[in-house]
């Protein structure tokens, strides 16, 4: 019986604290509940932020570096970090991990796309669970993705992955800001259906997307049959809550096309 797969999407504002330093509570417990899929029978795919968040709370630098020369650091430096307690907490659910670097130039066809994809195929035949990221020491300015919404749903294609998940710290899709108290969450999207009325403009407090990102990415990834969900990698078991209590769980999801 083949395994069903899932790709989940953990960005900046879930793994990082108010300060700007990594979540390391937050992300054992996403951990805890990344196991706890596999359990279920589950091939999981996480495309994980919050390697500058890391880099940014190991150095401390007495001079001024431009949007460039901060990202290339502090992700070069935070991204050992950020695969090091990731391999640390999932190898106490006896789970191996393997690391995949990637850039925007390997999703175009052809013999890099072929051995992403062949190199990720084998990690999950032998059971090591890929844990992505973009190569951020080298994919700068027209080579960067827009974010890693945007490299979350090239993976879920790539892997022709049943479901992507893109945990945020906002619930979903709601017709008005989601402070405002008539504020309504949209829970299904069917294909087709135009939301951009909806979306606010704003980007994440320490990522590059937003809501906008996330419509636009799970927009183009349902098109290809891929079933999406937007949800908050804030509440507590948001990953356990999304299949053992979907009705009850605020999300908003995007219905594949067939």
């Amino acid at each position: 019986m083949k395994k069903k797969r899932i790709v989940v999407k953990v960005g900046s504002n879930v793994l990082t604290r108010p300060d700007g330093k990594l979540d390391v509570t937050r992300m054992s417990a996403l951990v805890d509940q990344m196991a706890w899929l596999r359990r279920q029978g589950y091939e999981v795919i996480l495309v994980s932020s919050g390697a500058m968040a890391s880099g940014r709370g190991e150095l401390k630098v007495d001079h001024s570096l431009d949007s460039v020369e901060q990202r290339q650091l502090f992700s070069a430096v935070g991204q050992v970090k950020l695969i090091g307690l990731y391999y640390d907490l999932f190898r106490e659910f006896n789970i191996a991990v393997g690391q995949v670097l990637t850039m925007k130039e390997n999703f175009s066809p052809g013999e890099q796309y072929e051995n992403q994809r062949a190199c990720m195929k084998v990690m999950l035949e032998n059971d090591v669970l890929p844990i992505v990221n973009e190569n951020d020491t080298v994919s700068v300015t027209e080579l960067m993705f827009t974010d890693n919404d945007e490299l979350s749903g090239l993976i879920a294609q790539m892997m022709e992955a049943d479901t992507l998940v893109l945990l945020s710290n906002i619930d979903g899709i709601f017709t008005t800001h989601p402070d405002d108290p008539n504020a309504e969450l949209i829970r299904k999207v069917a294909p087709g259906r135009d939301l951009s009325e909806y979306i606010q403009p704003e980007k994440s407090a320490f990522g590059r997307g937003g809501m906008h990102s996330k419509y636009t990415t799970a927009s183009k990834v349902s098109k290809a049959g891929i079933r999406v969900i937007i949800a908050n990698g804030e509440r507590n078991d948001i990953l356990i809550d999304l299949l053992e209590k979907t009705e009850d769980t605020p999300h908003t999801e995007f219905i594949p096309c067939n």
